[in-house]
């Protein structure tokens, strides 16, 4: 299977990658003139032949456009930080899952030195944006947002679909929560939000919060999880259960 890199614009016929990807390219790849890679500039895909290999500069001609996959549920992960390892992996498979949208969130019960230092984890962050796109194939590589507390993110959202993980023993499972969604909808959702909280689980306010905002709550069922293992459950659930028939 052929790799797939992003480029920053297509120039008639022709594309440039340049600085770290084309040191890759060149270096760990050992890319030579001929070769064949896909390229996309996040609005379509083309399948390009590599025509030079410079020290920090590839250059492209593009041969022919590719299908871009069918576009899904648009979903917002409105993402509680943890510890760095976990949150990363967490970021990188949602990537890989399709969200079009990742705000890391400052929850109450967030440690308060990750907060401070996530500040500075943002070009990191985008990096493994980047790299779990290209591997997966996507057309575009999800936005990533400034940190923000919950109830500014909570009032931000305007998806058709608000979910909110939540341990509540009442909270509905997230299969009947979607469901009540798209029976009270007259067509299929096209936008969603999912917001998972910190490993302390969401504050009185929070929750409160985000029902003011039109977020429900939806359970994964009676094990408590890590957050990395909701995000991978929970998009898996959203994505199968608001994909078209």
């Amino acid at each position: 299977m052929r790799r797939r890199f992003f480029v920053q614009q297509f120039n008639g016929n022709a594309a440039v990658i340049e600085g770290d990807a084309a040191h890759h390219l060149g270096h760990v790849l050992r890319a030579q003139p001929g070769q064949l890679y896909e390229l996309s500039d996040g609005t379509s895909a083309w399948l390009a032949r590599i025509e030079t290999v410079a020290r920090n500069r590839v250059e492209f001609a593009l041969l022919e456009q590719l299908a871009a996959p069918q576009r899904g549920v648009e979903t917002t992960l409105l993402l509680s930080i943890v510890k760095f390892d976990a949150f990363e992996w967490a970021i990188e498979k949602a990537a890989e899952l399709g969200v079009s949208r990742i705000v890391p969130l400052a929850a109450d019960r967030s440690e308060k030195g990750l907060l401070a230092a996530a500040m500075k984890r943002s070009q990191r962050w985008q990096k493994i944006l980047l790299e779990s796109s290209q591997q997966s194939r996507r057309l575009r590589v999800p936005l990533l947002d400034d940190s923000a507390k919950p109830a500014q993110a909570f009032a931000a959202q305007s998806a058709e679909v608000r979910l909110l993980l939540s341990e509540r023993s009442d909270a509905p499972s997230i299969r009947k929560a979607l469901g009540r969604v798209i029976d009270a909808s007259s067509a299929s959702p096209a936008t969603a939000a999912l917001a998972i909280g910190p490993e302390g689980g969401w504050t009185y306010d929070e929750l409160a919060s985000a029902r003011s905002c039109g977020f429900q709550e939806a359970s994964l069922g009676q094990l408590i999880l890590r957050t990395e293992t909701a995000v991978i459950a929970a998009l898996s659930s959203l994505n199968f259960g608001l994909s078209p028939e």
